[in-house]
């Protein structure tokens, strides 16, 4: 749906993007990530036509990214910017109006939303009297209500308490379920491991990596094994001669035993699998991968060192 080609962008001859190039696919959920500075906001802005590349070119479908396409786009900005004297209801219907909705559809739009959020009593308050988890609900709300194809959620999940979070996550998840295409900008890397289809990563206005989200867990593993077994510990042991590396283990209940283990060498988890047969009776066996945050820190001490 969106292609970014060899896009650059310098702010008073600082370069802020440097040639990035990426591609998100309709229906997925994308992260772009990367540390404060990285130059995220900057390519969030020429999304949303709020800025244009010095260089480079941005398109949707296929098509020149250009206004005609700001009605198929939602946006749920880092800095939240309600108008605090407008009422909720009328705020939403402004904006829902803005984005080229009728006025009997923005209606019936904003008051689905308000009832699906449970906030319709809230819906005369003015927005200075509402709290900040319920002015990002409302926030959020007007990222949506014109039922975009694209939705940019910009640290989506900012100030919100713990259900709260969830209740987000699970809205992201029923939107993708629809068919919304999704670019999700976040330092909530637990939020990546969970929803995310693809990511790239973001780092002195370049990408540093990007693919789908398994595989650039599977690309920074670092080769460490779970294990449970039935049986005894110390055939268990010796099975593994010296091309693994025992680092935990604790027995769960009589001869039921957790391991991890390291891998030592290339050698595989097929090869672990053939060493154990006949000695112990292995319940469950797994490569474990790393979280998005240690792949995230994991490419960044890899990009400083290499700058060293």
């Amino acid at each position: 749906m969106i292609k970014v080609a060899q896009v650059s962008k310098s702010y008073q001859r600082k370069l802020v993007l440097d040639d990035v190039s990426l591609e998100v696919s309709k229906g997925q959920i994308f992260g772009l990530l990367g540390p404060n500075g990285a130059g995220k906001t900057t390519l969030i802005r020429i999304l949303n036509q709020m800025a244009s590349p010095d260089a480079g070119s941005v398109t949707f479908d296929g098509q020149l990214l250009g206004e005609r396409h700001l009605p198929l786009i939602g946006y749920l900005p880092e800095e939240r910017g309600l108008y605090k004297n407008m009422a909720v209801r009328a705020h939403l219907l402004f904006l829902a109006q803005l984005r080229g909705l009728n006025k009997t559809m923005a209606a019936q739009n904003v008051d689905h939303w308000l009832q699906h959020f449970e906030i319709q009593d809230w819906q005369n308050k003015r927005i200075a009297t509402l709290s900040k988890g319920m002015a990002q609900k409302v926030q959020f709300i007007a990222a949506l209500v014109h039922q975009p194809q694209l939705l940019i959620l910009d640290e989506p999940l900012s100030g919100f308490d713990p259900l709260n979070v969830e209740l987000i996550m699970n809205e992201i998840k029923a939107l993708k379920a629809q068919g919304t295409t999704i670019i999700l900008s976040t330092h909530n890397m637990k939020s990546v491991d969970e929803i995310c289809d693809h990511a790239a990563l973001l780092h002195q206005g370049q990408i540093l990596a990007q693919d789908t989200v398994q595989n650039l867990r599977r690309t920074h593993a670092k080769g460490r094994i779970y294990v449970r077994f039935r049986g005894h510990m110390l055939a268990f042991a010796n099975a593994l001669w010296t091309d693994f590396t025992l680092l935990e283990q604790k027995e769960t209940e009589t001869g039921l035993f957790d391991c991890i283990l390291q891998i030592r060498g290339e050698r595989s988890v097929n090869d672990l699998m053939r060493s154990l047969q006949d000695q112990v009776a292995v319940e469950h066996i797994e490569l474990l991968l790393p979280s998005m945050q240690e792949v995230f820190v994991d490419l960044i001490n890899q990009k400083e060192n290499q700058d060293v």
